[in-house]
This record gives structure tokens, C-alpha cells and sequence, in this order.
């Protein structure tokens, strides 16, 4: 699906201008600057190595293309729209991301219009990158291209843009590599720029002015925005390697273009002088153009539309290029059961005449694939109506490895979860592996290695080859103090409850597919909200709530026109207070079955909770800094004079009244928002907390921000007065303004947002740092082990801890046979630990002595039945742990 362009101002890059493109180079740095960043580098190489991965999500974006390379075998890359490229590790069988390294600045790059691999040398390989032909994308696209398969890149700015994620990005490939000469490179442009040409490897370019129509077509010229009124362009190249000799350019080259008129033209001199070949199919655009080499046929997929999602017509061409007729080889013929456009065409080079092709804009009740070994005279179906509703198939669909993919979906037939697909606009044929397949959806990578069944009539297995491939857009991540380590909210697919970070999730959230903000209540940590934007039309309640950590769902009502936005959980999780947009700030008592429009705070506001006192919250719009001290039923003006742009705050986990203000520097309050200070260290876009460094007083500090003019990830574990980089340049993930949150249960380890790169997560090897090779799964609060010979089990932890201050939580199980009622729990602190605050009940403590009573909902247990109590406390010295408990007098097994 489509995501928005982050929302912050970045610098336009220079773009070079005239008719010859040379690689970019950099000014040198002034002295100062090289000093600066010495300094910079210096903090770098004190910190202890960061490794960094993602956190496991398996695939969550749309793929558009996957390209083989021609001679050498399971030498594969995978472009998307907004998440780079990526070439295929067949020994792990997992995707290596490529474009890691691109910056802040040059976010853009991420989004991949067309990838080529040189069949001459494999070793080579080139990335045409830039995201949005409109004002979105401020920088000019870019050819990226490397001599190493990726490692490393070098860069030739453009005078245009390029639309890695604009509509028409499932068509192509618009960069192709010579088969005969491979220093020779064409590049097919959007927005009226036409056919472009490299004789140096991709190093310059110039526009192919003999080249006649660079495409009229624009799927709405009305839009405002530029998103749907940009000229599509030229969309593919094809050479008939036949038509020349190694070390001598291809003679005959075809091009595609998007345009309802003529729409493919022919080069038989090389590219000097091109025309549109006779006899064309017209009233529709080429989505694909490939050449069967042995045949001589070329095969044309057409759309009525440039896609990726509608298409409500279209047709399959084969061209004989000896004869140079044209025949309609359309796998439907015109009329009701034609609802859809073709893409996702791809030949098998291993049995010449055998060709495949997708309804990529058949949402329902499935996408549909078809094959023919006749060169399309006769097609058959990946699945067919048998007696309506019922559908039989050709395949099975295996997603054991990425459970989330059915969507947590029960639909009516005729349709099925998971679903074959849908915006199968890139599917190949291995052209050294006849059984193995490849294809792109909105949400993943699926593949088959039993293609060939197909033939046979035996049943294939499709799956997500995803492992590696993580492409998500994130809005937000928390984690919390006990239960899973992370939740995210996503884009799309709403966001996960990670119980592991090196293990794919079973489930997505439910209800709405685009979560804008999420909150946990910090002091009852299994209550969470979440709110956000379906991705289709709906108009059901956008906000949902979880009283077990994210586990299960249930939804709230909402005000009316409210969606989206963000939200906040009062500390002890009694309230809620949502600023949603299409109406104001609202603020809910229980868990959202009616709302109350908060007073005092102007609509857009961004709000967060104080992390101590449930009756406290926060906002800031436009400078302004705005305190609740009722729940959110009103708010007072605070501060002013802060940022006005995009801004993101979150207070301490810990400390009433403790807030850090992020969005183009760095602020601090610390009495509730009356007044800030700003922290000059750095120049922050995001903050978040995480566990205290061994020996520290206060959580560290985490940000993506920008340290004496090095943008980076960084770390403060002395309350913001230094700063180190513990990212790299290799390691820069583009744009990271969204969320950043440390881990408040081990010292070091970091989430990262990125916008198309998934959650990343990095670990530190420091003492107190977690484990690189990513946590195990949580031990569930209230989880009790075998009871023993006690009628009760008591289970003790310390959730989060820092210099003097702790936070813990102490379940308590009846194994008895009776219900346990009114009890009491008793412990004794080895240490003197001291308790400030308990939820979920009450307690007293003498010197070290400590009894809890219940609350009215958790006084009594009936057998089997368990609660836990969380508190905030203090320690010296130690903070070991108690040894023994008991309940009504009577002592309890521990464990």
C-alpha cells in the first residue's frame, strides 16, 4: 500500500543540469566542520560496537519487481517501493538489504523505480532511485550503481525525479543493462523526460532525443497534489540480444511507454532512431514487455490503468517479431469476467513457449495467475469456480513462517485467507530453475519450487520467501516494562506484539489496518490503546484496547469524524486521552465506550501521559505547551516559545513531571511542562528512554538527531550533557523521524523506526547489554510454574531498573482447592528497599516489612486463579530479592 512521505522538512540535494550527466561529487568540508566531525567520530569509537538487525516481521510491503540475472544462477535482487533493494542469499535462503546506508537527506532513495543486474558481469549492478515525481521527494532521482553486487554504490544524480513509489511502479523494468555491451544502459523516464542513455556504465547520461513519445498518460490529471497528474512515462526496455555480438551495442531494442495511443516502439540501429511498431494493440498501457528468445515472440501485458491497485480492463498481446503480426492472446476474453488488468508477465527460459502472466488487479475474490505452454494459444488457471462458492486449486499456500499473513481474516467465500495475492505486478520464472517462482504482493514475497506441477497436474506449495525482506512503514513503538519487549504500530498492517525480536509474529493487531499512535498505561503495563486509519474506506471505530499487553483486542467506540492521530494511557490505565484527527482532543474514562471533548488544548494536538500520576497529561501544538492535571478534561497553556514544526515528547518512566520535547533540538522540563530548557548537545527529532547504564542515576537517552552537523542514531547515559553515535554510516536506514524507545529492561538495546525499513533494533556488547543475538521470549506476568506442595506460589521480578530506583511486580497463584479471600501478602526486602507506589492494590511496609492487600476486583482467587501487583521503589547498595512470602499467614512456594 501507499505510504506518505515523512513529515518533516529535509535539504534538497543540488541537482546537476544539460544534457550530460556525470557522477556527483562533494565539496570539501571546511576545517571546522572536519573538526567537528573528528570529535564526533572520536565519541564514535569510545562507545562499545553496536550489531543491528531487524526486528522480525517477514516482508509487511509491497514488492514490485523481482530480476534474475540472465548467467549466473540464484544471483536474484528484489526492488520496493519504499523499502530499497535487495539480493537474494541462496545458502541461508534470505534477502540482504542493500541501501542501508542511505541517509537522512537522500531518504529518497529508498524508494526503487527499476533495479538491473549486468548479464555480462555479474558482479554489476545498478538501482534507479528516488521516491515521488511531485514536491514530496525534494531531491532529483538518482542512478545508483556498484561493482560488487551491492556492497557498495556509487552515485549519477538526474536533472528529473523518479517515482519509486508513484502509481505505474509495478511496471518495467525502466533500467536495463545491454546483454552485447554492457557498458551500455538505458533508463526510461517519467514526466514527459523521455528515453535516456549510458555508454560508460551508468557513470553519465544523456536524453535519447530521437526517441519519440515520452508518454502522455497520467492517471488523474486533476490531482492537486501531483501524486496521480504525473506523467507515467516510459515504463520498459527490451533487447533481442540476437541482434548483436559481445562487445558490439544490441541492434533491435523495444520500448513501452504509457500511453493509450501507440505504446510500444522499435530500435533496429542501436537506439539512433526509433519507431512505433505497425499493427500495435491500442486503448491500453504496457505494463510488461518481455522477449521470448528462442520463439522470437514478444509478449505485451496491458492495463487500463497504470496500477498498482485498479485495473478494470486489459489484455495480453504476442508479437511475432519475425512476421511482425500481432495476435490477441488475452487468457480471458472481453466482457464480465474481465475485470481486471494484466501484469506480472514472465517466460520460461528453460522451455521456450511457456509463458505466465497475473490478474494483478483481481481483488476478489483472489488475484489469478495463468500459464500457457503454447505461447498463449490455450491458458490454464491457478484456481477455478467449481460449483459456486467453491473454488479448486492448483496450489497450497504455506505461511507457517509468517503466521500473520492470514490477517487474523475469516471472509465468506468464494474468499479464502491468505489470500494468493493481490498487486502482482512482479512475478519471475528462475531461468536457470523452471520450478522455481517468484512474485511480489502488497505484502510480500511468495514463491514456489514445484512449478512445474502446475503441468502435471500436482498440487505446488506457494510461501513467503521473505526471511530478511523487512518493509514497513512505523509510526510508533513502546516498550514496555514487563510482558512482550515491543509493540509497533505500523502502516498498513496495523503493527505487531513482539514477544521476540528474532521471531516472526503470529498475529498482526486487529480491526484497522494503519496504527498512528499506540500508549501503554506505564504503571499497569498490560493495558494498552492503540489508534490509527483503516486502509480502505471504512468507517468503523478507529481505536482498540488490550488488558493483556497486546495480546487480544477489543474496540472502543469513537467521537464522530475521529481517526487517527495520536493517544495517550493515564499512568494507572483508568483513562485515555486521544487527539485524533477530524475532531478534537477527547479524553475517556474506562476504556473508550464514550468520549468527552477535552477543554483548553486546540485540536491537533500531540498528546502523551505523565508516567507517574494517572491524572496528568500533556500536549503541545504549535509552540505551546499544554497540562492536564484532571484526566484530561481540561488542559492549562504552559510553555511557550518551543517548536513549532514536527514535534514529538514523551515523559520519564519514573519521575512525575519529567519531559523531554524533541523536533529540531532538545528540550527539558522537569516541573510538568511550566517551563523547558534546552539541551544544546544535540539537535533531536526524536527521544525516548531506555534502561540506566550500570552505575547511572538516570535512564539513557536515546535520539535520531544531529551531533556538532553528523546526523545519526545516539546515545546519552548522563541526562543529555554528551552524546555518542552508536550507528554508523553504513547503518543509516534513511529516514528514522518517527519513533525511537530504549529497552527499559536492558541496559543498551534500541528500536528504531524507519519508513519502509521495519523496526531496528541494535545491542550493545557494554556490561549490562543485551544479547546481540536478540532476546528470548518473555516469561507472561501471572504465569505460574508447578505449584508444589503450598496452596499458594508467589512469583517476584524486577521489571526495570536504574541508579536508586526500581520498578517490580509480584504475582500471586492460589494452588489450593479453595478460593482464597481478602488475602494478604507478606514479604520481608533483603536490602531495605523501600516502596513509593502499588497498583492493583494496597500495601504498607514497616522497615522492611511489606503486606499487600487486594483491590475490590482482585480480592479474591479462585483456585488456579492468579493476580499480580506492580509497585515503584528505591534501593542502595543491592537490590536483591526476597526470598520467602506468604499469604493469610501461610508460607507460599516462590518461583
Amino acid at each position: 500500500m501507499r505510504r506518505g512521505r515523512p513529515a518533516t522538512a529535509l535539504l534538497a540535494g543540488m541537482a546537476l543540469t544539460g544534457g550530460l550527466l556525470t557522477a556527483a561529487t562533494t565539496a570539501p568540508a571546511s576545517a571546522a566542520a572536519d573538526r567537528a566531525r573528528e570529535a564526533v567520530d572520536a565519541e564514535v569509537e569510545a562507545a562499545a560496537d553496536y550489531t543491528w538487525d531487524n526486528v522480525a516481521i517477514g516482508g509487511g510491503g509491497f514488492v514490485p519487481s523481482i530480476v534474475f540475472n540472465r548467467t549466473e544462477p540464484d544471483l536474484v535482487y528484489a526492488r520496493t517501493d519504499i523499502g530499497g533493494a535487495y539480493r537474494w542469499n541462496q545458502s541461508d535462503q534470505s534477502w540482504i538489504p542493500l541501501l542501508d546506508h542511505v541517509g537522512w537527506d537522500d531518504w529518497g532513495h529508498t524508494g526503487v523505480a527499476s533495479i538491473a543486474t549486468d548479464p555480462v558481469d555479474p558482479d554489476r549492478v545498478y538501482a534507479a532511485v528516488g521516491s515521488y515525481t511531485n514536491d514530496w521527494d525534494p531531491n532529483n532521482g538518482a542512478i545508483l550503481r556498484s561493482a560488487d553486487r551491492g556492497e557498495t554504490w556509487q552515485t549519477t544524480e538526474l536533472p528529473f525525479k523518479l517515482g519509486g513509489n508513484m502509481p505505474g511502479r509495478g511496471m518495467g523494468e525502466r533500467l536495463v543493462v545491454d546483454p552485447n555491451d554492457n557498458d551500455v544502459l538505458y533508463l526510461g523516464a517519467p514526466s514527459g523526460e523521455g528515453l535516456w542513455r549510458s555508454t560508460d556504465a551508468g557513470v553519465s547520461w544523456r536524453e535519447v532525443t530521437s526517441f519519440p513519445n515520452p508518454g502522455d498518460y497520467a492517471p488523474d490529471p486533476s490531482d492537486s497534489t501531483g501524486y496521480q497528474s504525473e506523467l507515467v512515462g516510459v515504463a520498459w526496455i527490451t533487447f533481442d540480444p540476437s541482434t548483436g555480438s559481445p562487445g558490439s551495442p544490441t541492434r533491435t531494442i523495444y520500448a513501452g511507454v504509457a500511453d493509450l495511443g501507440e505504446s510500444v516502439y522499435r530500435s533496429t540501429d542501436g537506439g539512433a532512431t526509433w519507431q512505433a511498431v505497425p499493427g500495435q494493440p491500442t486503448g491500453y498501457l504496457p505494463h510488461k514487455g518481455v522477449l521470448d528468445e528462442e520463439t522470437g515472440d514478444l509478449y505485451i501485458a496491458t492495463s487500463d490503468d497504470a496500477g498498482p491497485y485498479a485495473g478494470a480492463d486489459g489484455q495480453v498481446w504476442r508479437f511475432d517479431t519475425g512476421a511482425g503480426t500481432w495476435t490477441d492472446v488475452s487468457p480471458v476474453a472481453a466482457g464480465s469476467d474481465r475485470y481486471f488488468g494484466f501484469s506480472g508477465l514472465t517466460v520460461d527460459r528453460q522451455n521456450p513457449g511457456t509463458v505466465m502472466v497475473t490478474a494483478y488487479s483481481s481483488w476478489w475474490p483472489d488475484t489469478q495467475i495463468f500459464r500457457s505452454a503454447d505461447g498463449g494459444d490455450s491458458w490454464s488457471r491457478s484456481w477455478e469456480f467449481t460449483s459456486y462458492p467453491n473454488r479448486s486449486k492448483r496450489y497450497t499456500i504455506d505461511i507457517s513462517s509468517v503466521p500473520w499473513m492470514d490477517f487474523n481474516a475469516t471472509p465468506q467465500p468464494p474468499e479464502e485467507s491468505p489470500k494468493l495475492g493481490w498487486m502482482t505486478e512482479g512475478m519471475e520464472i528462475d531461468p536457470f530453475d523452471a520450478d522455481r517462482l517468484f512474485y511480489g504482493t502488497g505484502a510480500t514475497l511468495y514463491g514456489t519450487t514445484q512449478l512445474t506441477n502446475w503441468d502435471r497436474n500436482q498440487t505446488f506449495t506457494i510461501r513467503p520467501f521473505v526471511r530478511g525482506l523487512e518493509e514497513t512503514a512505523v509510526n510508533d513503538l513502546a516498550s514496555p516494562p514487563s510482558g512482550a519487549p515491543l509493540l509497533s504500530g505500523l502502516g498498513d498492517i496495523g503493527g505487531f506484539r513482539h514477544t521476540s525480536l528474532t521471531q516472526v509474529p503470529s498475529d498482526a493487531f486487529p480491526s484497522f489496518g494503519t496504527t498512528t499512535g499506540l500508549d501503554f498505561a506505564e504503571l499497569a503495563p498490560a493495558t494498552v490503546v492503540r489508534v490509527g486509519n483503516h486502509v480502505s474506506e471504512s468507517t468503523a471505530p478507529t481505536v482498540n484496547f488490550s488488558t493483556d499487553g497486546g495480546g487480544n483486542w477489543f474496540a472502543g467506540t469513537a467521537p464522530a469524524g475521529a481517526h487517527g492521530g495520536t493517544v495517550a494511557a493515564a499512568a494507572d490505565g483508568s483513562r485515555f486521552v486521544w487527539s485524533p484527527e477530524g475532531a478534537g482532543v477527547h479524553y475517556s474514562v474506562g476504556f473508550g465506550n464514550s468520549w468527552t471533548a477535552s477543554q483548553g488544548i486546540p485540536q491537533g494536538a500531540r498528546v502523551e501521559a505523565d508516567r507517574v500520576n494517572p491524572s496528568r497529561f500533556y500536549g503541545v501544538h504549535q509552540g505551546t505547551f499544554y497540562v492536564s492535571t484532571n484526566g484530561g478534561a481540561s488542559f492549562t497553556a504552559a510553555a511557550t516559545g518551543l517548536p513549532t514544526g514536527d514535534v514529538r515528547f514523551a515523559a520519564v518512566p519514573g519521575r512525575g513531571g519529567d519531559i523531554w520535547l524533541a523536533g529540531g533540538g532538545l528540550w527539558r522540563s522537569t516541573d510538568s511542562g511550566t517551563s523547558f530548557a534546552r539541551i544544546s548537545a544535540i539537535d533531536a527529532d526524536t527521544v525516548g528512554f531506555g534502561a540506566a547504564a550500570p552505575g547511572a542515576a538516570y535512564q539513557t537517552l536515546y535520539s535520531s538527531g544531529v551531533v556538532a552537523g553528523v546526523r545519526g542514531i545516539y546515545r546519552s547515559t548522563d541526562t543529555g550533557a554528551t552524546w555518542v553515535r552508536i550507528n554508523d554510516d553504513e547503518h543509516q536506514w534513511a529516514w528514522t523521524g518517527a519513533a525511537i524507545t530504549g529497552d527499559p529492561r536492558v541496559f543498551g538495546r534500541v528500536y528504531v523506526s524507519t519508513n519502509g525499513r521495519g523496526v531496528i533494533y541494535g545491542e550493545t556488547a557494554e556490561p549490562g547489554g543485551g544479547d546481540p543475538g536478540g532476546p528470548e521470549d518473555p516469561e507472561e506476568p501471572g504465569e505460574p510454574g508447578e505449584p508444589g506442595n503450598a496452596p499458594c506460589r508467589v512469583g517476584y521480578r524486577v521489571s526495570g531498573q536504574w541508579q536508586g530506583g526500581f520498578q517490580g511486580e509480584v504475582t500471586v497463584t492460589n494452588t489450593g482447592t479453595t478460593a482464597l479471600s481478602d488475602w494478604r501478602l507478606t514479604w520481608s526486602f533483603p536490602a531495605g528497599q523501600t516502596i513509593s507506589q502499588l497498583w492493583n492494590g494496597s500495601h504498607t511496609q514497616s522497615g522492611r516489612n511489606v503486606t499487600v492487600t487486594p483491590a475490590s476486583w482482585n480480592a479474591t482467587l479462585s483456585p488456579g486463579g492468579s493476580t499480580t501487583v506492580g509497585f515503584l521503589g528505591s534501593w542502595s547498595g543491592a537490590n536483591g530479592s526476597p526470598t520467602a512470602f506468604a499469604v493469610n499467614g501461610t508460607s507460599c512456594a516462590v518461583g
